[in-house]
């Protein structure tokens, strides 16, 4: 049984009633342009200024402030309205930000969602019924002909790269220092960062701990971008980079060295499950009985509120149409499945890592 039943719970009944489902239906089938008001509500400035407008603003204050036309400005305020972004005083027809319209313009998250989901997902997601029949990322055409994302993130539009990586760096960044606080306790002198990515979590590492070492293991393109973002900051001389195609199968794990600490962050969840068994089943090979493999991944059924949840599966859409075709963000049973077949066993498990949504999975090589 997980710590997290009443997500359990929250999923084995109804939570609606008959008007409620039905006031949910409808916003689930405009859904796209529901979600295309939010973004513009925010890019123009609109919720911006009614968060310091407390008494309100009327249409035409808000028309000469953003500079929209009447016609655009009355669009986009009544369409907020309907769907309780905005609230209005009906006698003097002034509008103020409602509750979803301040989580909306303040919450950190959900901003990092929308930019993701507008840069990044918007156009492939129109052709997700053909990435789920096919098992390949057909939304990606759109940008490029790569089977995967990965091979093309460094040549992707600027503002789709600053949304992925803002996206990317939102769920990883709360977590590193408690995450550092756990693998010290390993007392790790060289860590391997499998799927490093630009360095992040390295160069957190290196300042952390002034002695370790750091390998990080990708892509040879992402490690052309690892070596230009750490270079020239303190520590950067312990970070090192080994480019390799982690879903080769005859590709081994860098095994000149001993590494304390074998790192997956948020790594895991870019591949399929007979991928991920590949790869935990090399990286058990350099695994000697001291040493660890910590795995740090958003488990969808490890979240205490429904909204993580939901942001999770949805995110699983974003692997099917854009990323590769064949991942997800998998469930504890799953991951733990997967770990078994690789022929190591769960050691530990950290729950609650940062901003709350992430699990530390701690495997050893099974005895």
């Amino acid at each position: 049984m997980h710590l997290f039943d009443n997500l359990k719970k929250a999923f084995s009944k109804e939570r609606y009633n008959a008007q409620q489902a039905q006031e949910m239906a409808h916003l689930y089938s405009w859904g796209p342009v529901i979600f295309q008001v939010c973004r513009l509500m925010i890019k123009y400035g609109i919720l911006d200024m009614l968060n310091e407008h407390r008494e309100g603003m009327n249409q035409d204050e808000i028309s000469a402030a953003t500079g929209l036309s009447a016609y655009a400005t009355k669009c986009l305020l009544e369409a907020s309205l309907t769907t309780h972004i905005v609230i209005i005083d009906p006698d003097t027809n002034r509008y103020r930000l409602a509750k979803i319209g301040w989580f909306l313009l303040r919450d950190q998250m959900i901003r990092a969602d929308i930019d993701f989901n507008h840069d990044v997902n918007y156009e492939g997601w129109f052709v997700l019924d053909q990435a789920l029949e096919q098992g390949k990322p057909v939304g990606l055409k759109h940008f490029g002909n790569w089977p995967t994302i990965y091979e093309g993130l460094s040549s992707l539009p600027e503002q789709v790269q600053k949304s992925w990586f803002g996206f990317d760096h939102y769920y990883s960044d709360h977590s590193f220092d408690e995450a550092l606080n756990i693998i010290s306790a390993n007392n790790a002198r060289h860590l391997l960062d499998v799927g490093g990515n630009t360095g992040r979590f390295a160069m957190r590492c290196v300042e952390y701990n002034p002695s370790i070492e750091v390998t990080i293991c990708d892509l040879p393109q992402q490690i052309g971008l690892m070596q230009e973002a750490v270079k020239g900051k303190l520590g950067a001389d312990r970070i090192h980079g080994v480019g390799m195609n982690l879903l080769d199968e005859q590709s081994a794990f860098p095994s000149d060295q001993r590494y304390d600490v074998i790192w997956m962050s948020q790594f895991l969840d870019c591949f399929s499950e007979q991928q991920i068994v590949s790869i935990l089943r090399r990286a058990a090979t350099i695994l000697d009985k001291d040493n660890r493999i910590f795995i740090m991944e958003t488990l969808w059924d490890r979240q205490d509120y429904v909204p993580a949840a939901m942001s999770l599966t949805m995110t699983s859409l974003y692997f099917t149409a854009l990323a590769n075709g064949n991942s997800k963000m998998y469930n504890t049973d799953d991951m733990t499945c997967m770990i078994h077949k690789a022929g190591l066993e769960i050691e530990a498990i950290y729950d609650r890592i940062g901003n709350g949504g992430h699990s530390i999975l701690v495997c050893k090589r099974e005895i």
